[in-house]
């Protein structure tokens, strides 16, 4: 993992954690602000949000979505060609733009043996 200072503009541990979690959700699924949240036991959906915004570049961005289903704000075009190219289930199907959520929801990473559960 790389070491990164909020001093140099880039993320401070928090930011990293989301970074490093979103890296994680597979192709075809998707993540809430507020599951991102839950996932590292801190922050908010609004904390996930502002961590994103300055530095969800580098990740699949695509994959963290609204509570509603919906796309971030400002990318909707692109993230639903996005959930197109990989698949995501969507609510209407293809023409949909609306994540289903009950088939696409990403439970979070699989716990490694010998971690505390």
């Amino acid at each position: 993992m790389v070491t990164r200072d909020k001093d140099f503009g880039l993320p401070d541990e928090f930011a990293d954690d989301v970074l490093d979690l979103v890296d994680q959700v597979p192709e075809g699924m998707v993540v809430t602000y507020g599951d991102l949240a839950e996932m590292l036991g801190r922050g908010g959906p609004r904390s996930v949000g502002r961590v994103m915004s300055h530095y969800g570049s580098d990740v699949p961005w695509w994959r963290v979505i609204r509570a509603g289903g919906y796309p971030p704000q400002g990318l909707e075009d692109e993230a639903v060609a996005r959930w197109r190219e990989e698949a995501t289930p969507l609510v209407g199907g293809a023409l949909g733009r609306r994540v289903d959520l009950e088939l696409a929801r990403w439970q979070g990473p699989e716990p490694q043996p010998g971690s505390p559960t």
